[in-house]
């Protein structure tokens, strides 16, 4: 009996370590936002049929991510005026602030290194998509046979939109501020280990115990 309830103890730390270290597969991508107000939405169209009007602020950010709720935003500060303070207004064109970031070490594909984040006012015609702002001001732009974007000027050279699997999660990046530093488990799979070793220790515990009245 004590031998099958340490057996079953050591089970369940397995499973539990098993989970804490499990990797979600992400995807290597560029996601589209718009501004509202002062956050970013995730945008519900492709910057290829978005027709952004004079004014807003438009961003891109290149990071792995397992879906749209985790995905990552763009990082840097998203003042219409302040981006296109030195590009005028024109009638018969609109002003589309655009804020480009090109992601971390840690996102970035083997053999690749991303370029400083940036922002670019683009003066583009009025029935103009987002997607032709962007062409405007951050060429080459690069999309596949679907029309999904997969390069903002040039970066990344290769890849788009693709899975990572689990052993491709990206590394920890000390360099950048979304680095969490902490590689070590969860406290969920802590307090889960702690739980089990209670359990397996007072189910031991009553093994003994009944061992000890028969005996």
């Amino acid at each position: 009996m004590i031998r099958r309830a340490v057996l079953l103890l050591l089970a369940s730390l397995l499973l539990l370590a098993g989970a804490g270290q499990a990797q979600a597969a992400g995807y290597r991508y560029w996601s589209f936002w718009e501004r509202d107000g002062d956050r970013w939405v995730y945008a519900t169209q492709g910057p290829g049929t978005t027709r952004p009007s004079d004014g807003d602020v438009q961003g891109f950010r290149f990071a792995v991510s397992e879906d749209t709720a985790d995905a990552a935003r763009p990082r840097p500060a998203a003042d219409f005026d302040a981006i296109c303070a030195r590009t005028p207004s024109r009638d018969g064109a609109k002003r589309v602030a655009l804020v480009i970031d090109f992601g971390t070490r840690r996102d970035a594909a083997r053999g690749e290194t991303p370029p400083p984040a940036r922002t670019a006012c683009a003066r583009v015609a009025p029935d103009a998509t987002t997607a032709d702002a962007l062409a405007a001001v951050a060429k080459p732009l690069r999309y596949d046979t679907n029309a999904l974007l997969c390069a903002i000027a040039g970066y990344p050279e290769q890849g788009c939109g693709e899975q990572l699997s689990g052993e491709e999660t990206p590394k920890a990046d000390t360099a950048h501020e979304e680095s969490s530093g902490d590689d070590g488990p969860s406290v969920g799979l802590v307090a889960g280990v702690a739980v089990v070793v209670l359990l397996g220790g007072a189910a031991i515990w009553q093994v003994r115990r009944r061992a000890r009245g028969q005996s």
